[in-house]
């Protein structure tokens, strides 16, 4: 195990000793870079940098290197358009990935020389996800941040040892720039450079390693699958997760497979970290970090994570044991007012998350002519075999009868929309502009493309059949199955996205329905066009078996003279 740095002396001295995997990068290899950034920085007289580097290596180089430069850097959650005209007023200069932005190399000059970093800079400033309400920006000192990773490595350091840190959440959010990265880089542990958001993946990288540990969330916890080689994924030194609440069930499953239950984070990136669990409904408060109630029994924070002598209260409703531990109640935020009646969500997505057919929940208000809730439902495989065998209308009565006893009626959702996965973010987060988007939008009509490829002039997509589809209601209520007009309307709408066709549809031929697809269905479909001929070759299959086939005429618009 390498020798600790403090954060403030990570440039100096430079070590050689392995930072990053694939490709290898050294501590003195990463000095070097960042202290050329700082000068390339300094020369430009930049200020204020936005960055967003999915290469986790990139990130540590830009941030050391800002930082050298006396440059605050900003981590946006995204590059989205609206993101980054929100941001443009705070930012000087952007190095991502993204066209027409700076990258690294751009910027590189003389190395300006070794120093120690200062920790009383405000050096971070960190976009909040959005989870609760607007995105909000968070300004931390190098020294909070310093106070969090010596926290980080008292509590685990020994019991991690030597483990290659492998990841699935962003570093741009501060539980992976924590984890993934700090502390990694100040103890000397080699970290996987990039996330891998898919449980073949982090396995693919975790087996290649002596020893590991996995920094998680508990989206990808929940669903990690049983086609894992688990007896060998037991060597996991520790399996952290962080982003919203673990269900108890897949801490279980986890603690029997792993032999052992993931270690919980909760805090946020206003607090820092704020406690952690290891099974069970109770918190134990970081050391340092003293936590209470205000008078609506709403918790409060003091931390060394936080600015000197500030309170930081949340909105998190709790309840204190007298051993210091406490166990958390639900957001006060998201008490709602329908017709002056107080709603919990936290409550009725608790209560609903109990029915045997669904996996996940969230609740949100919908404005219409007056207000009333809508719920998008992450359906487990259960609930999607009744989805499929009994259609919609009787899995959201089910839904609706299961959650009666909890609430009164004004509570119950007027608006469904049944989903196979929450669309969570990469920091595990349903931020609240994306639960808006799936409750206000009409149900879809459009498959959702998993993967496209092109090869010699054909194309290759994988689509996932939405559970959701508008046509289902007519095609059948009770048996939803997806008619055949819809699978040739696909075809040539996706075609039209990738392909420069014909602007008339003239008929089909030779069209064969052999399987039925369902909803959930994931479709393999193969496009080739015939430009000679004007038609369109198109074929779904469902794994080996072909559901579907034809070709469609199309034709040229005629000019009238």
């Amino acid at each position: 195990m390498s020798k600790w740095i403090d954060l403030q002396h990570l440039l100096s001295p430079a070590l050689e000793r392995p930072v990053t995997l694939e490709p290898a990068l050294s501590h003195a290899d990463l000095c070097v870079q960042a202290l050329s950034l700082a000068a390339g920085l300094h020369a430009r007289g930049v200020r204020n940098l936005a960055v967003h580097l999915e290469d986790s290596a990139e990130l540590a180089i830009a941030l050391l290197g800002a930082w050298r430069a006396g440059v605050r850097v900003l981590l946006p959650a995204d590059l989205q358009a609206q993101s980054r005209e929100r941001l443009a007023p705070h930012v000087d200069l952007w190095i991502s990935e993204h066209a027409g932005d700076t990258t690294l190399a751009e910027l590189y000059a003389e190395p300006l020389p070794a120093a120690a970093l200062d920790l009383d800079f405000v050096g971070l400033t960190l976009c909040t996800s959005g989870s609760s309400g607007e995105p909000k920006l968070i300004d931390k000192t190098l020294r909070q941040m310093h106070a969090e990773v010596l926290g980080l490595q008292a509590l685990w350091g020994e019991a991690l040892g030597d483990a290659v840190i492998v990841g699935s959440v962003a570093a741009q959010h501060i539980y992976g720039l924590l984890f993934r990265v700090l502390w990694p880089l100040c103890a000397g542990r080699v970290f996987v450079r990039r996330a891998q958001p898919f449980p073949e993946d982090l396995q693919r990288w975790s087996l290649a390693q002596a020893n590991f540990a996995w920094i998680a969330s508990p989206a990808l916890l929940k669903r990690m699958g049983d086609n894992l080689d688990w007896q060998a994924l037991a060597r996991v030194r520790r399996v952290f997760s962080s982003g919203g609440p673990l269900p108890s069930d897949t801490g279980a499953q986890l603690a029997e497979l792993l032999g052992q239950v993931p270690t919980e984070i909760f805090g946020s990136s206003e607090t820092g970290g704020i406690a952690w669990r290891q099974g069970g409904s109770l918190w134990q408060p970081f050391a340092d970090v003293q936590v209470g109630l205000n008078d609506d029994g709403a918790l409060y924070i003091r931390s060394p994570y936080l600015a000197p002598g500030h309170t930081e209260q949340t909105a998190d409703g709790a309840s204190l044991h007298a051993d210091g531990r406490f166990e958390l109640l639900g957001r006060q935020d998201r008490i709602v007012k329908l017709e002056e009646k107080r709603i919990s969500l936290p409550m009725l997505e608790q209560a609903l998350a109990d029915h045997p057919w669904v996996a996940d929940a969230r609740f949100g208000v919908v404005q219409d002519k007056r207000a009333y809730l809508g719920a998008l439902v992450a359906l487990n495989d259960a609930g999607l075999h009744a989805l499929r065998n009994q259609g919609r209308r009787a899995v959201t009565d089910s839904l609706r009868q299961h959650l009666s006893p909890h609430c009164i009626a004004l509570a119950l959702p007027r608006r469904w929309r049944l989903v196979r996965h929450l669309p969570l973010n990469a920091q595990g987060k349903l931020p609240q502009a994306v639960l808006e988007q799936a409750l206000y939008a009409a149900r879809t009509l459009l498959p959702e493309v998993v993967s496209q490829r092109e090869e010699n002039g054909e194309w290759h997509l994988e689509v996932d059949v939405p559970l959701d589809l508008a046509h289902f209601s007519g095609h059948f209520p009770k048996t939803p199955i997806l008619p055949g007009v819809v699978q040739v309307d696909w075809a040539q709408t996706l075609a039209r996205g990738l392909m420069h066709l014909p602007p008339r549809f003239c008929g089909m031929e030779v069209l064969k329905f052999q399987q039925l697809a369902r909803p959930g269905d994931r479709l393999q479909l193969h496009l080739r066009f015939d430009a000679e001929r004007g038609k369109l070759y198109f074929s779904y299959r469902n794994g080996e078996a072909a559901c579907s086939s034809g070709r469609i005429l199309l034709e040229a618009a005629r000019v009238s003279a």
